[in-house]
Parts: structure tokens; C-alpha cells; sequence
């Protein structure tokens, strides 16, 4: 045996058993792997318009075609209010925010029925593969949120409908509203990406889910028509939260979302603890039945 071969009884041996009852989170593993994370996010972002005509103009069309079906039927022909804000732009500071939670919750849900050859051959932390699954929508967002600046602009230079938005400190909270929607989808996404594994009715579930969701959010009417007692109950829904909040910090609307941003932070925290450990307490059995 040469001098520079190591033997075998020398090679350190990991064992990996399953753990029985509940277990920590180990978010130090995680972070261990976060290598793996950033080459997954990219993956995923170079993949998801792999071989398309528009590319990454996607991401930009979905929700500017859903802001003018919204504006048609809900702002010209039901004329539903919008806080004195011109309908399109009103909407489009919804759909911003919200079209990135959802294509969040899409993808993560299926992220590990997809990777199942990768989670039976090899091991890494499984809460990597929703994590990334629901980071790696933020470039689209990025460029909805562009165009949403490029709107707000357009009607202030052309004063168009007879508005002029312009923007307050209320901006700087932004960030935390963005945050509040990636807390949102990460613990919609850990439940239902291991719940997915076990009942793959889940993929038919999730976009009437998102459907329902999305109704459930003032993002075609505002949540000012729902009365003020109620208000706090209607917060529950962690959407609800973000997108009064995108249109507070950026369209300047007269409430602030103090009691309904409360609830759906509380909530949104809930989600996120709650679906991480269900997630690694069946992460277990991913391998078996993925």
C-alpha cells in the first residue's frame, strides 16, 4: 500500500439514523449547508424559464394581466373602492406581493416529490429543498416590483386619472412587509411539501387553496369595507397584512395597518414555527415513500 493511500479504518464513518418521537429543528445544520442553498435558489432560477419564448418577462406579464382583469370587471364594471387610489396601480401594489407568495407555496409544495432521486440517494437537510424552492421566486418579484416603481412614476410625471402619488417614509417599512410574505410562504410551503409526500392530493389541492387565498386577501377590494371589530379577526390571514402594507408604504393610503398587521405577523410566525418542525417530523419517512 502506498505511503499516500489512507486506510480505509482511518476514513471518519457518519451514521445517520432516523430519531424517534419529535426533533429540534437543527437549524445549524442548515446553516452548515447554505453552500447547497444559494446552488439550489440558482438552479431554480435558472430553470424556471429554461426553453421559454418571454423568459423572465413572466414575471412580469402574470401579474400585470391579472391587475387588468381586476380593473376591468372589479374597478369599471362592479366598481369596487380603492382608498381614492386609482384602481390599476391600486391593485397592481397587491399583486406585487401577492403573486410572489403564491408561485412561493406552488413551488415549495412540490419541491420534494420533484427531488425524490436526490433525497433517496443522498443526504443534506430537507428543509433546504422548500427554503429554496420558495427564495428563488424573488428575482421575478424583483422585476414586478420595478414595474410597479415605473407605474408610480408614470402617474406622477402625467398626473394621470388626476392622482399624484409620491412617496413618504412610510417606504422604509417596506422591507419588513417583504419579510412578512417570505415568513408566510416558507411555513404555508414546509406544510404542505411534507404533507404532499404522504397525500399527493396536495397538488390538486394548492391552486384551489390559491384561489380561495386570494379572495380571502383585500387585494381586489380594500379591507376598509370590513368593519372595525372584525378587522383584527380578518388580520388572521398573514396576506392580508403584507399587501395593506405594500400599498400604505407606497401609495400612501390613509389607515395604517396596525391592528391587521399585528394579527397576521402572529400568525405568519405560527405558520412558519409550527410547519418547520411538523416538516422535521416527517422528514423521517421522505426517503421511504417519496
Amino acid at each position: 500500500m502506498s505511503s499516500s493511500t489512507t486506510p480505509l479504518t482511518d476514513i471518519p464513518i457518519t451514521v445517520i439514523e432516523p430519531i424517534d418521537g419529535w426533533m429540534s429543528l437543527d437549524l445549524g445544520e442548515v446553516w452548515t449547508y447554505r453552500e447547497l442553498f444559494y446552488f439550489f435558489v440558482w438552479r431554480d432560477i435558472k430553470v424556471r424559464y429554461k426553453q421559454t419564448i418571454l423568459g423572465a418577462a413572466w414575471a412580469i406579464i402574470v401579474p400585470f394581466m391579472n391587475m387588468v382583469v381586476f380593473s376591468l370587471f372589479f374597478g369599471k364594471l362592479a366598481n369596487i373602492p380603492s382608498d381614492g387610489i386609482p384602481y390599476p396601480l391600486w391593485n397592481f401594489a397587491a399583486m406585487v406581493p401577492w403573486q410572489f407568495f403564491a408561485n412561493g407555496i406552488n413551488s415549495s409544495s412540490s419541491s420534494l416529490v420533484t427531488s425524490s432521486n436526490m433525497i433517496k440517494k443522498i443526504y443534506f437537510p430537507r428543509l433546504i429543498l422548500p427554503t429554496t424552492a420558495a427564495f428563488s421566486g424573488i428575482v421575478d418579484f424583483c422585476l414586478a416590483f420595478l414595474v410597479l416603481l415605473l407605474m408610480i412614476l408614470g402617474y406622477r410625471i402625467f398626473n394621470i386619472a388626476g392622482f399624484t402619488p409620491h412617496l413618504s417614509l412610510n417606504v422604509i417599512w417596506l422591507p419588513l412587509f417583504l419579510l412578512l410574505a417570505i415568513v408566510t410562504a416558507l411555513g404555508v410551503g414546509f406544510w404542505l411539501s411534507a404533507m404532499n409526500v404522504q397525500f399527493r392530493d396536495v397538488r390538486y389541492i394548492v391552486p384551489f387553496l390559491t384561489q380561495i387565498w386570494l379572495f380571502a386577501t383585500p387585494i381586489a377590494y380594500p379591507s376598509s369595507i370590513i368593519p372595525e371589530p372584525w378587522r383584527v379577526i380578518y388580520g388572521l390571514n398573514p396576506m392580508a397584512g403584507v399587501v395593506e402594507g405594500f400599498r400604505w408604504a407606497l401609495l400612501n393610503t390613509d389607515s395604517a395597518p396596525g391592528p391587521i398587521l399585528v394579527a397576521s405577523t402572529i400568525t405568519s410566525i405560527l405558520l412558519l414555527i409550527s410547519g418547520a418542525y411538523y416538516f422535521r417530523r416527517m422528514e423521517k419517512t421522505f426517503a421511504d415513500v417519496a
